[in-house]
């Protein structure tokens, strides 16, 4: 089951130039692995938006590193296995854990500040799932604040890295199976083709395939889409986290509520004041167990939300922990302190994205992928909360090493071909988006349905139309489409529940017949691939 969705465009430039690497996106993904790709090469990032506006930007609670003498990498690959549900690569969770610490470390060299305890040792805290304490904060809540924070200072002292704000990545360029470059837009509208002998694509997400999302505006699955388009194997894209508890009320938008929170003793409770997560970690099992607790509750009561109380916690800790959270219900009128909180689930992150080796590289020479948009197989069916601020650095850093090792490559600079698009017809991009997001949260949310699936296609196929997307929103929306056919093909296909895949039609793990990953590749029938 292919989308068909792919027409060709007119991705003629009014520019050259040459660079030695591309990175695409400026989250944690991206700005690390340009700084140390930049050690050796030359290096033009390209940021989408201003160099701190990402998904990481938004990280809360932490990145998961071991830094305690009773904790170990063995417990917290276990613990990541776990929360795979079964497709985690035991191979990729074992150089995410082991060489985690010292990445970490690495960011606290380039100027990262984590929280400390009185006695000076970093103050680790617990989420979900996580059998010891190994989660690094900044600031209380705002560790992906002052990541980006950290990063960007280093890029913008960093001569070697050329920077480009408010660039838009229109496609990669390819020659024979090898990737050469990338079509770059600039803000007046002119487009460059940049020559390259790697391409990195650090792109993030795809939350806005949803109405209620913690992603930013940008996480439009622009890499997803480019590296479809390109050739390149995407995998297990019907595994989408939805975050559990994300403040819902009517005068404020979406706000993120960590997972640190429940960490560090907050319950849930309905409108009678109960609890109802009955799992045996309780408020700390897995994102897709809570999720779905919460979304059962809510149709059971017939409620918009449910609570979360941490109203038994001293106000002092609770300002001192989560200082931007504690704020940020305050200009709704909310005091953590004695009030409980309003939450329900939204699209937080995609466990999906490129398939990759423990290098970094996707199946199209020089190509590589980090971060949200990679599928590196340290997730699996369900990632273990603050694994991914870790992966990215993890895998930044060999990718880095891997580039530093290729062969150089002479560039002809008319000879690039620029991968088909999906491309709806123009006009009308934001109400079409609209339609796109409402159909994704009624038929492929956190509980799914065949029948649902089969009309979720059906209202993506009325959507798509043969054209040309000359403009970025109709390209971003040409994206999402993309990104958007793959879930629904993948979620139509896995006829099982596992991790944050719920079937209601299939609603028991059936390991024998679906302990296996679900492959697209363009042109191709969708496939296959056992678990490792």
């Amino acid at each position: 089951m292919t989308p068909q969705t792919l027409v060709d465009i007119d991705t003629r430039c009014t520019s050259h130039m040459h660079t030695d690497v591309v990175v695409l996106g400026s989250g944690i993904a991206g700005l690390y692995t340009a700084l140390l790709i930049s050690e050796r090469h030359r290096v033009v990032l390209v940021a989408k938006n201003t160099l701190s506006e990402s998904n990481t930007r938004y990280a809360q609670g932490g990145i998961a590193a071991v830094f305690a003498a009773d904790d170990s990498p063995l417990w917290h690959r276990n613990d990541t296995i776990e929360a795979g549900a079964g497709l985690c690569d035991a191979r990729a969770v074992d150089v995410l854990v082991n060489e985690g610490p010292d990445a970490v470390r690495a960011l606290i060299r380039l100027g990262t500040v984590f929280d400390t305890a009185h006695d000076g040792a970093y103050d680790l805290t617990r989420e979900g799932a996580h059998s010891h304490r190994r989660i690094l904060h900044a600031h209380g809540d705002a560790t992906g604040a002052e990541i980006v924070r950290s990063l960007t200072e280093a890029v913008l002292r960093t001569p070697r890295i050329t920077v480009w704000e408010h660039h838009f990545c229109i496609d990669v360029r390819t020659e024979h199976d090898t990737c050469v470059g990338a079509i770059i837009e600039r803000p007046d509208g002119t487009r460059v083709a940049v020559h390259s002998q790697a391409t990195v694509l650090c792109t993030g997400g795809c939350g806005q395939l949803y109405r209620h999302t913690t992603n930013p505006n940008i996480a439009t699955g622009d890499g997803l889409a480019i590296a479809y388009r390109a050739g390149a194997a995407l995998r297990d894209m019907e595994f989408v986290q939805f975050h559990p508890t994300v403040l819902t009320h009517p005068n404020a938008p979406r706000f993120l509520i960590s997972e640190a929170v429940r960490g560090e003793g907050a319950f849930l409770r309905n409108g009678s004041g109960d609890r109802f997560v009955t799992h045996p970690l309780g408020e700390l099992a897995p994102r897709d167990v809570v999720a779905r607790a919460i979304v059962s509750e809510m149709q059971r009561t017939k409620s918009s939300c449910v609570y979360l109380d941490m109203t038994h916690e001293k106000a002092e800790v609770i300002r001192a922990r989560f200082p931007s959270i504690y704020a940020q219900c305050l200009r709704v009128g909310l005091d953590m302190a004695t009030d409980w909180i309003p939450v329900s689930p939204a699209a937080h992150y995609m466990m999906g994205g490129v398939r990759t080796n423990l290098h970094g590289e996707t199946d199209v020479r020089r190509l590589f992928a980090c971060g949200e948009v990679a599928s590196t197989g340290v997730h699996g069916a369900n990632r273990l909360a603050s694994n991914s601020l870790s992966e990215a650095i993890v895998f930044g850093r060999r990718i880095a090493e891997r580039i530093a090792s290729l062969p150089p490559m002479r560039h002809r600079a008319e000879a690039a071909h620029s991968p088909s698009r999906c491309a709806p017809e123009p006009g009308h991009t934001m109400a079409m988006r609209v339609s796109l997001q409402k159909t994704m949260v009624r038929h492929v949310g956190l509980v799914r349905h065949g029948a649902g699936l089969a009309r979720a296609q059906e209202e993506l196929a009325s959507l798509m139309n043969i054209g040309q997307a000359a403009h970025r929103e109709e390209i971003e929306l040409a994206n999402l489409c993309t990104v958007a056919s793959l879930v629904i093909a993948a979620a139509r296909a896995r006829e099982e529940s596992r991790g944050a895949h719920y079937r209601q039609d299939f609603p028991a793990t059936d390991h024998a017949s679906w302990r296996r990953h679900l492959v697209h590749v363009r042109d191709s029938a969708l496939m296959k691939e056992v678990s490792s």
